[in-house]
């Protein structure tokens, strides 16, 4: 019977889901965690699987070099950097991913993060149970700014799926949309205007990070790209934690420059104790749970179950080393990404729209 081993499964499934689809497929073999940093651990794992599903674990070339029954390597995820896929090429492995399962979650936490800058709702409402507006002399109180986000420019660095649907939610709160970093479509037209990275840095009231990490995009935000920007912007990023030089937006945090930030992300996870946002004022942190919606878990299972079916099938759906396979439909990326600044500008990245969890 083919072998299967899923070796991080806690994260995509707590408890409230069931991996019965993916056993209907082999002999389940089902890991909460596994240490990541542990080759050999990883490989004794797999050991003579064919197939084996990863979130977070890496695949190495080390590790496909010792799993010789490995065919099929199943990502529960959209970012599929943690495995060699050259190796996995090399080695005759198909590789999978799961595109799409989480674009309206990643919307919704994004605004979430926004509001919350905005309304500090929750600083109010442990106030409020401290007894403080119990004890207030008025009929109301508040301890920061509160801002209106109607009339204000939200700028959207990278606007595939994950930015449209956040461009759509700044319009419904009567927000001008700016993007860049992807290519102009019919339907992003219909959002936001399409403009240059300054124009939309010096422009935007908000800029919110929807754009994937490759080198050419990683630290994007930095002292150089935070000085175009407005003094008193708030700074999203649901999208990947090393877009941002995190010194760098400590630094424009405590000095006011820029008057808070939202992350969900952060350049190592879990976050390190010694990163300087941790520390950082006006800066609202929340540890990767844009996706961890039931539904988006739901449909990345499901997503996973058709994936391994199709492989099972011998016609693979969602490859992302397609060489593999000739003929398999493979990942497709939304748009490009190509982030461009005006004509003194210096940043130009290439890589795809919108590369969640």
């Amino acid at each position: 019977m083919r072998k299967i081993v899923v070796l991080d499964g806690y994260t995509e499934n707590p408890g409230d889901l069931s991996w019965e689809g993916v056993a209907a497929f082999g002999e389940l073999t089902v890991y909460d965690r596994t240490d990541a940093g542990d080759e050999e651990l990883i490989a004794r794992r797999i050991g003579d699987a064919e197939v084996v599903v990863t979130n977070k674990t890496p695949i190495t070339r080390g590790v496909v070099e010792r799993c010789p029954s490995l065919r099929y390597v199943s990502v529960i995820a959209t970012g599929y950097n943690v495995v060699d896929t050259e190796a996995a090429s090399e080695a005759g492995v198909v590789v999978t991913n799961i595109p799409t399962y989480c674009t309206e979650a990643v919307g919704q936490l994004t605004f979430a993060l926004l509001l919350e800058i905005c309304c500090r709702v929750g600083h109010h409402d442990r106030a409020v149970h401290e007894g403080r507006w119990t004890s207030c002399p008025d009929f109301c109180f508040w301890d920061y700014p509160l801002m209106e986000l109607s009339g204000k420019t939200m700028g959207f660095i990278g606007f595939g799926r994950i930015g449209r649907v956040a461009g759509r939610l700044a319009r419904a709160f009567g927000m001008r949309a700016l993007a860049c970093g992807s290519r102009a479509t019919d339907e992003g037209r219909a959002i936001a205007e399409y403009t240059d990275l300054d124009t939309l840095l010096a422009s935007s009231d908000v800029v919110s990070l929807h754009a994937p990490l490759t080198p050419s995009t990683e630290c994007l935000i930095n002292k150089d790209t935070i000085a175009k920007m407005k003094d008193g912007v708030i700074l999203i990023n649901t999208a990947r934690g090393a877009l941002i030089d995190e010194a760098h937006l400590a630094d424009a945090l405590n000095s006011g420059k820029v008057y808070a930030a939202g992350v969900d992300v952060a350049s190592t996870e879990p976050i390190r104790a010694d990163n300087p946002l941790l520390k950082a004022a006006n800066c609202f942190i929340t540890p990767h749970i844009s996706w961890g919606a039931r539904e988006s878990r739901l449909r990345l299972m499901d997503i996973t179950v058709a994936n391994l079916e199709a492989f099972v099938k011998g016609e693979p759906i969602n490859v992302v080393n397609a060489e593999v396979v000739p003929g398999a439909v493979s990942y497709s990326r939304d748009t490009a990404c190509v982030i461009e600044t005006d004509a003194d500008g210096g940043s130009n990245a290439a890589g795809a729209a919108d590369v969640r969890t």
